[in-house]
């Protein structure tokens, strides 16, 4: 699997208005977890970060593979 930075730094940027904590709550994992993924470009991510993802996409209705690469 490989996050889509692109479609993330989007959502980032329009849903979150930049406002990466924000984001965090929302997808329910650590502020410093998630600046972690946009500071290497979403190669350090695992586990937690697919798993806030995939739960992020079924709550709001949003097809997965937006976000992640299978």
């Amino acid at each position: 699997m490989k996050l889509n930075m692109d479609e993330l730094n989007k959502e980032l940027t329009t849903k979150f208005n930049n406002n990466q904590s924000a984001m965090a709550k929302e997808l329910g994992i650590e502020r410093s977890h998630l600046n972690k993924v946009f500071k290497s470009n979403g190669k350090c991510a695992g586990s937690i970060v697919y798993g806030a993802i995939f739960k992020f996409c079924k709550d709001n209705g949003i097809p997965s593979e937006r976000f992640i690469f299978l």
